[in-house]
């Protein structure tokens, strides 16, 4: 039975929606704003109504091919044209296109009160005239106040408002309607958000000087839709929205690996570096050499013929460049084969907002393969900790989404270089975080650095001394003495202390490789002494030997001879005797 509802629950049609082209807007929408329906955008003066509805016209013609129709019932067609100039939207081309109608239509107040009479069925028939005459799928009234300014009859106003928005329902048009922000209602009448079935509301706010804009749904008829108040901006191509816990958890990752351009502090890490589209942080002190990691990840990009946006809070393109080519990193080729664009400005030039928009329109134009952001504490100058740790959080799941290497060096304030979290928040959010410090001693001041975490790898978990030289960044070897890791002074003591002892040691070892030679020499003179006393006996028993076999032979010879006379002998009287026989 479950499973037949959910089934059935599957296949239910969803609310159709028209795409605004509007960006950020379509995606805190879920899709865009609902199709063949009215749309209530309201606001304070300057916070970008017009401008909204027109971008909303002029994205539908240029992208989805859908003519509309702007009615204005304070500016003219050529004011409007002429404003909106700036942005790049050609009203007056569009027009000479048929693809949009711009009808300006004046109300006269005085003639309201003379007659005492009012309706809209005049408009009704002006605007579905310029709707069929040009096929118009969307439309645009600004500002409803304007229709009924000074009429006093609120009964009838009501009855309408009520009118208005059904003759557009019937007519199929998807519809924006601006409507000045009331005294405690969203708008002035107090009724149009009850009958649209989207509410978007504007607003403009100045904050310790600083003018933010802020938009929120606050109602969408049978559709879900992001609830939070979003920062958008008025740039030089439109509106931009940003959303901010509307991105997803969702993007491709990758094994390669990027260089941090020190090759000791890449051998710290098990891979050999960093993930190509991961986020690097690099904390630390005042004069801990980040800017120099930095530039030295920035160079490694371009080594490798890549692309790196360069962004700069302290320090000009010109004196990065000179600073560096002091350290052994000369920038400048790398600018000239635009390989490497760095944009210097102070955080207080604009705002978050602002900032993150100029970031990501750096990251489409240049299309780089890494980003370096030099520092982001400095952020906090133009905005509060929860303000930018939201920025950061959109700017990281940005660069992530479009595979790009981000690394941030942020200023730890205080002596606790030892905080897990940066005044930022964003620690928890990257995948590696390196801290830079000062390996205070007697009389001297080091650096050392150490990789707190790195999502994904194995990595050192040792604190490197390293010196800032005219090679670049150079790790030292880890020297350990009584009381652990030694730097600076008690380095140099540690390290000549270990050469004494070697060359102790060493000579100990000379003196026990002559001594051994000396003991094989008299070993070997006592083998020898040996074998020729060894060969003297033997010698002498050979010849005993020989002259006891000369003896043994000598005796059998004479042992023959004897025999041999003595058979003779018998012979010879054997042969007397016969003849007197």
């Amino acid at each position: 039975m479950q499973e037949e509802k959910t089934s059935s629950a599957a296949v239910l049609p969803r609310l159709p929606k028209v795409m605004t082209g509007i960006e950020g807007l379509d995606e805190i929408t879920e899709g865009g704003l609902p199709a063949g329906r009215p749309t209530l955008v309201c606001g304070s003066a300057g916070c970008g109504k017009t401008l909204m509805g027109i971008e909303f016209l002029v994205r539908g013609i240029l992208d989805y091919d859908e003519p509309g129709v702007l009615m204005a019932f304070e500016e003219t067609a050529e004011e409007l044209t002429a404003n909106v100039t700036s942005l790049g939207f050609d009203l007056a081309g569009l027009q000479a296109q048929k693809k949009l109608k711009v009808d300006h239509v004046h109300v006269d107040r005085s003639e309201i009160e003379e007659t005492g009479e009012y309706d809209l069925e005049g408009l009704f028939i002006r605007l579905g005239y310029a709707i069929d005459s040009i096929g118009a799928k969307r439309v645009v009234l600004d500002t409803i106040e304007s229709l009924f300014s000074g009429f006093p009859n609120e009964a009838v106003l009501r009855s309408e408002v009520r009118r208005l928005f059904r003759w557009l329902k019937d007519k199929g048009v998807t519809t924006i309607i601006t409507a000045e922000r009331g005294d405690g209602t969203l708008t002035r009448q107090g009724l149009e958000e009850y009958v649209s079935d989207c509410v978007i509301l504007l607003d403009n706010r100045v904050i310790d000087q600083i003018t933010t804009r802020r938009l929120r749904i606050v109602k969408y008829r049978g559709s879900t839709h992001g609830t939070n108040e979003y920062p958008y901006l008025i740039t030089q191509d439109g509106i931009s929205v940003l959303p901010v816990t509307s991105l997803k958890l969702d993007h491709d990752v990758s094994d390669k690996i990027v260089s941090s351009g020190v090759p000791a502090l890449d051998k710290m890490f098990g891979r050999g570096g960093f993930f190509q589209g991961s986020s690097i942080l690099i904390t630390g002190t005042a004069g801990t050499a980040k800017t120099t990691l930095a530039a030295s990840f920035a160079n490694a990009i371009c080594q490798h013929n890549q692309r790196c946006l360069y962004f700069a809070f302290e320090e000009s393109p010109q004196q990065l460049v000179r600073n560096m080519r002091s350290v052994g990193m000369d920038l400048g080729p790398w600018l000239d084969k635009d390989l490497l664009r760095i944009e210097a400005s102070r955080p207080t030039l604009n705002g978050l907002e602002q900032h993150l928009v100029t970031l990501h329109k750096q990251v489409s134009e240049f299309r780089p393969d890494a980003v370096v952001i030099d520092p982001i504490s400095n952020l906090i100058t133009v905005g509060n900790i929860s303000e930018v740790r939201s920025m950061l959080t959109r700017l990281i799941d940005y660069l992530k989404v479009n595979n790009i290497t981000a690394l941030f060096t942020s200023l730890l304030s205080g002596r606790n270089i030892q905080q897990e979290m940066t005044e930022e928040g964003v620690s928890s959010l990257v995948d590696t975080w390196l801290s830079v410090r000062d390996l205070e001693g007697i009389g001297e001041r080091n650096r050392g650095i150490s990789i707190l975490k790195s999502r994904g790898m194995a990595h050192s978990n040792q604190v490197r001394e390293f010196l800032v030289t005219e090679h670049g960044v150079q790790l030292l070897d880890v020297v350990i003495g009584p009381a652990g890791i030694v730097t600076g002074a008690g380095r140099l003591t540690q390290q000549m202390q270990e050469q004494a002892e070697a060359l102790a040691a060493k000579a100990e070892m000379d003196r026990k490789d002559r001594e051994l030679d000396r003991k094989r020499r008299v070993l070997e003179s006592t083998i020898a002494n040996l074998r020729t006393e060894f060969e003297s006996v033997e010698e002498e028993l050979r010849q005993i030997n020989h002259q006891e076999l000369l003896r043994q032979q000598a005796l059998a010879a004479g042992r023959e001879h004897i025999l041999g006379a003595s058979s003779n002998e018998k012979n010879f009287q054997s042969g007397d005797k016969k003849p007197n026989s």
